[in-house]
């Protein structure tokens, strides 16, 4: 009965929203309300003959004011509504994914969503329906409707919202712990079937729409005056009815709650739990492995495999964790696609262009960021050739140079598969960060360890502090020339939390850099490769095993000077310090 109570109030705020709206069209309408007073007032005598000049100027300004909310009215209707870039899965490509929704929805008696997307985030979300999206733009066909969605249409109805899922849960779970997941989301499209709640939805992601629109100048706002005045008006409807918006939603997720309530009751604690560990392992997985990827132009074509590895590696290692590998053997929820290779490709490149943004090669201009894989709209087109290899077997990654490769080839971006990881990006970040090492050091800059570890132990401070402060503004005008170019295009910026990690200081950059120094000369002089840890991301291993940590070492060089440290561990890894260190 908790949906029931909770509904009306929901609908309560929604028509408060929906009375705020109306007084400021009835506000609007006013001075045409008074125009057509004084008209008839003087066509009927009541008016004196006088007054005529004050009745027309009455009518003019009313013709104004009307003429003029008209424009604003249609300005705020026409607003863009902020899309969140997904790859929307048409039901061909998931007609078992679709299924388990149907028959959820009908568990929960509600209408079944209209469609299925995915998102890089690890979260799920009901959307706006796809025919009230902004698609003038797209050059990919809408995909065909589903029967629900068919049905709902015959009989006039709007169609049910689009049910958005989070890709690493549909990767790491299993099939009953997803259901169990999603039911309170699904219970949420039977509000969706009310027309107040519906129509207050619609109002306010117009408003905000709108609102959005704030000129950084008076120039700006006098170059775009309808939008600028829009966006005052939506602002202060926005502050009006913010808070029966809120308490609307907040109405609408009590009653979804409550009707999901008794649905696979006993999965969803176990789902819950599930939901922090893909959090854990999917913000890891993209701090650790991917950026260094996507500075580097190379997005990693496998992100959703790659977490599942994750994962499975942090519940080897946590003695908390031990009772989630029984769940490995289970399948996972992603085996309900059809080619869960070809979307983990287009998810894996949609993640790089929204958490990182398009590369220097690939400039964005009018939309067209997203050319080749995502439409204006934030969709993609999954309807291409794509390879369909096992999802979870990140050993046997899409290779960088297959033919279906060609969704980032010649636009900046190359994809890199996690068996290519090693090579194509550890080893490339050492080096270039082995180069800035010592073009830094000037004229002493032999590239061989032998020459850091003297400068260094010689040195009474002042020279680590200005190597440092080199290096901080090398890499800082290597990061200012492969930052982004800003995305300009209809997608708006995606609600997906992706903050950068805090910049490092003049010595952390410093340890850094003498740490890749050593790693390229264990790889050049001794039986030193880079290699890939799915937690911590790039490392040495030397005859295959993981090697101690460096920290320590390079550590006591540069803060006490001391070299001894360092020099036993590169004779214990058999490194060569005399040698000269490849930089190319």
């Amino acid at each position: 009965m908790g949906h029931q109570r909770a509904t009306p109030t929901a609908r309560d705020h929604a028509l408060a929203v929906l009375r705020i709206r109306n007084f400021f069209l009835a506000a609007a309408l006013v001075p045409a309300a008074v125009a057509a007073v004084v008209l008839t007032a003087g066509r009927t005598g009541h008016l004196a003959s006088g007054w005529t000049p004050l009745r027309w100027s009455l009518v003019a300004v009313a013709a104004l004011a009307l003429v003029a909310a008209a424009v604003l009215a249609a300005t705020i209707a026409r607003a863009r509504p902020a899309v969140t870039p997904t790859i929307e899965i048409p039901e061909r490509a998931a007609p078992a994914l679709y299924a388990l929704m149907a028959d959820l929805a009908d568990r929960l008696d509600v209408p079944a969503p209209s469609a299925i997307a995915l998102t890089p985030d690890c979260d799920s979300w009901l959307e706006e329906p796809p025919r009230r999206r902004f698609r003038a733009a797209s050059r990919t066909p809408a995909a065909a409707p589903t029967a629900a969605t068919a049905a709902r249409a015959a009989e006039g109805r709007d169609p049910a919202p689009v049910l958005v899922i989070g890709s690493p849960f549909l990767w790491w779970m299993r099939t009953p712990e997803l259901r169990a997941l999603l039911a309170p989301v699904v219970a949420g499209t039977g509000p969706s079937r009310h027309p107040d709640i519906a129509a207050a939805r619609r109002c306010i992601r117009g408003l905000d729409a709108a609102a959005a629109f704030r000129p950084d100048s008076r120039r700006a706002a006098l170059r775009h005056p309808l939008a600028a005045c829009a966006g005052r008006v939506s602002r202060t409807m926005l502050r009006l009815i913010g808070s029966h918006a809120t308490e609307m939603e907040r109405g609408v997720a009590a009653a979804a709650s409550a009707r999901a309530r008794h649905v696979d009751q006993e999965l969803r604690q176990v789902a819950q739990e599930q939901v922090g560990l893909a959090y854990a392992g999917w913000d890891r997985l993209l701090t650790r492995v991917a950026l260094p990827a996507w500075r580097l132009g190379r997005w990693p074509s496998r992100l959703n495999a790659g977490v599942v590895s994750s994962l499975t590696d942090l519940s080897r290692r946590d003695r908390l964790a031990d009772g989630f590998t029984a769940r490995l053997g289970e399948r996972p929820a992603c085996d309900l696609l059809e080619e869960p290779g070809a979307v983990d490709r287009e998810i894996s490149l949609l993640a790089a262009r929204l958490f990182h943004g398009p590369p220097p090669a690939e400039p964005a201009r009018d939309g067209g960021a997203h050319r080749d894989a995502v439409d204006p709209d934030g969709r993609s087109d999954l309807d291409g050739p794509h390879g369909s290899d096992d999802p979870d077997s990140p050993e046997n990654p899409d290779s960088a140079d297959s033919p279906d490769s060609a969704a980032g080839s010649g636009t900046g971006w190359e994809p890199v598969g996690w068996a290519a990881y090693p090579e194509q990006i550890v080893d490339r970040l050492w080096r270039e960060r082995a180069a800035r090492l010592f073009t830094a050091m000037g004229d002493d800059g032999t590239p061989a360890l032998s020459t850091v570890l003297r400068r260094l132990a010689e040195d009474d401070g002042d020279f680590a502090d200005t190597l440092a402060a080199r290096l901080a503004a090398a890499t800082a005008r290597a990061e200012h020339q492969a930052a982004p170019e800003p995305l300009a295009s209809s997608v708006a910026a995606a609600p997906l939390a992706f903050p950068s990690p805090p910049p490092p200081s003049g010595r952390e950059l410093l340890v850094q850099h003498i740490a890749a120094g050593v790693c390229c000369a264990a790889t050049d002089t001794a039986s030193g490769a880079p290699g890939l840890d799915w937690l911590d991301g790039p490392v040495l291993t030397i005859d295959g095993a993981r090697t101690a940590d460096l920290a320590d070492p390079v550590h006591a060089l540069v803060d006490s000077g001391d070299p001894e440290p360092l020099r036993a561990w590169l004779a214990d890894a058999g490194v060569h310090t005399d040698k000269l260190v490849r930089l190319v």
